[in-house]
C-alpha cells in the first residue's frame, strides 16, 4: 500500500526518497524489521491473552525429560507468525504482483487449517486434533490452487537465455540477454549440465504438442505432492521448544537469496537460472516471514513461553514449498530442507519397520528409540537446546550447500 501510495503523490509533486521504495531491498529491509517489532510487541500481548483464556497445550507423557513442565504453555502461536507477516505485506509489497497474491492466499488458507486444528485440540479437548483427511484436503486444495495459477496465470513467466545475442551484462540489458517472456513448463534443477528440467518432458508417451498441452496432469500433483510433504515435515519437526521456527529462519534466508537473484536479470544471466520477471517481491515477502519467525523464536526459544501450534508449522511448511516452487527451486527442497526430510523420514522408517517386524515375529521393533528423530537424541539424553542448536547448524550448513549447488553443473 505504501508502494502506491507514494508511487500516486509523485504524481503530483517529487516525494523525497521515493527511489528508496520503488528499491526492492529497502522495501525487504523495511519489511524485515516491521514484522520483527510487530511479533516482539504484540507477541507478548497475544501469549498473554492465550494464557489469560488458558489455551495452553495438553502434553502426552512419553517419558521425556522436562516435558511435563511444558503442561499449559500458550499454543495457537502460530497467529503471532501470520499477523507479523501480513500486516508488512500488506505496506511493502506490490499487491498487483501474482507471486504475493498467491502467498497471501497461501498464508491464510494453511493459517486456517492449523487454526481449526489448534481450536479442536484445546476449545474440544480432542488431542487428535482436525481429522487427518481434512488435514490433507486442505494441502490438496492448496497446491490444485497454486499449482492451477502458477500453470494457467498469463502473468506467471519465464525468460530463458538468448544465447544468440549479447551476454555481457554490463554492456546489455535485459532485453539483449533473454528471450521474451514466455509461458512454460521448466525448472532449474541442481547437478544437471543445462540446469533445466522441462516437467513436459514426464509426459513421455504423448507427442510434443500434447506434453505441452497437458502438462498441467504432471504439474499440479508434482505441486500438491511438494506442499504437502513440507508442510508435514515442519508440523513434524515442531516437537521442541525452538526447532522448527529457527530452521525455518535458515531456510527461508536461503529462498530469499535465490527470489533475489531470480529476479535480478544480470545475475540470472551470470549463474545461468531462469529469469522470473516480478519474482522480485517475494524477496519482500520473504523478508516480512523472516522477521516475523525470528520475532516469534523470540518467545518460542527454550523454555518456550508459548508454541506455535499446528496454525504455526503448517503454515511454515505450506509457505516454504510454495516460494520454493515459485523461485523454481522446489527440487532443492530435499537438501534445503534437509532437517524437516529427516524429521519425516524417521517416523516412516519407524513405522514401517515396527509394523514389518510385528507381522513377521510377532513382536514389534523400533529403529530409534523414539520418533521423530528429535525425540530420539532426547531419549539419548541430549538437552532439548543443544539438540536445537547443532540441528541449526546443520541446518545452515544445508543451505549453503543449496546455494553452492546454483554453480555446480
Amino acid at each position: 500500500m505504501l508502494y502506491y501510495f507514494f508511487e500516486y503523490l509523485n504524481q503530483f509533486f517529487d516525494v523525497p526518497g521515493i527511489s528508496m521504495i520503488r528499491s526492492m531491498t529497502f522495501r525487504m529491509g523495511m519489511a524485515v524489521l516491521m514484522s520483527l517489532l510487530i511479533a516482539l510487541f504484540w507477541g507478548k500481548r497475544i501469549i498473554h491473552y492465550l494464557r489469560v483464556k488458558q489455551l495452553g497445550e495438553t502434553v502426552r507423557d512419553l517419558g521425556l525429560i522436562g516435558q511435563k513442565e511444558k503442561e499449559g504453555t500458550p499454543t495457537m502461536g502460530g497467529i503471532i507468525i501470520i499477523l507479523a507477516t501480513i500486516i508488512p505485506v500488506l505496506l511493502f509489497t506490490k499487491l498487483d504482483n501474482i507471486y504475493i497474491i498467491i502467498l497471501i492466499i497461501s498464508t491464510l488458507w494453511m493459517g486456517v487449517i492449523g487454526f481449526l486444528d489448534d481450536y479442536i485440540k484445546v476449545f474440544r479437548k480432542n488431542k487428535a486434533g482436525l481429522a487427518g483427511k481434512f488435514k490433507i484436503l486442505g494441502q490438496v486444495g492448496l497446491g490444485v490452487f497454486v499449482g492451477s495459477v502458477l500453470y494457467f496465470s498469463p502473468d506467471v513467466t519465464v525468460r530463458q537465455q538468448d544465447e544468440a545475442q549479447i551476454t555481457n551484462t554490463r554492456l546489455a540489458s535485459a532485453d539483449e540477454i533473454f528471450k521474451a517472456p514466455e509461458k512454460s513448463n521448466i525448472t532449474n534443477i541442481p547437478f544437471m549440465k543445462n540446469n533445466e528440467l522441462d516437467y513436459n518432458s514426464l509426459l513421455f508417451w504423448m507427442d510434443r504438442d500434447d506434453a505441452i498441452k497437458y502438462g498441467w496432469l504432471i504439474f499440479i500433483p508434482i505441486v500438491i505432492f511438494i506442499i504437502t510433504a513440507v508442510s508435514n515435515g515442519s508440523n513434524l519437526t515442531d516437537g521442541i521448544d525452538g526447532l522448527a521456527a529457527g530452521t525455518s529462519v535458515v531456510i527461508m534466508g536461503a529462498l530469499a537469496l535465490f527470489a533475489w537473484l531470480s529476479g535480478n536479470f544480470i545475475f540470472a544471466d551470470y549463474l545461468n537460472i531462469l529469469y522470473i520477471p516480478g519474482v522480485g517481491e517475494v524477496m519482500v515477502f520473504s523478508g516480512a516471514f523472516i522477521g516475523a519467525l525470528i520475532g516469534f523464536l523470540w518467545y518460542n526459544t527454550y523454555p518456550a513461553q508459548v508454541f506455535m501450534g499446528d496454525t504455526g508449522s503448517l503454515t511454515i511448511g505450506g509457505l516454504i514449498a510454495v516460494i520454493a516452487i515459485i523461485v523454481k527451486k522446489e527440487l532443492l527442497l530435499p537438501i534445503l530442507c534437509g532437517i524437516f526430510l529427516a524429521e519425516s523420514l524417521s517416523v516412516m522408517l519407524q513405522v514401517s519397520f515396527f509394523k514389518y517386524t510385528k507381522k513377521r515375529t510377532g513382536t514389534g521393533r523400533r529403529i530409534f528409540l523414539m520418533s521423530p528423530l528429535h525425540h530420539h537424541f532426547q531419549k539419548q539424553g541430549y538437552h532439548e537446546s543443544k539438540i536445537v542448536n547443532r540441528l541449526l547448524i546443520i541446518a545452515f550448513i544445508l543451505a549453503v550447500v543449496s546455494i553452492i549447488t546454483l554453480k555446480i553443473r
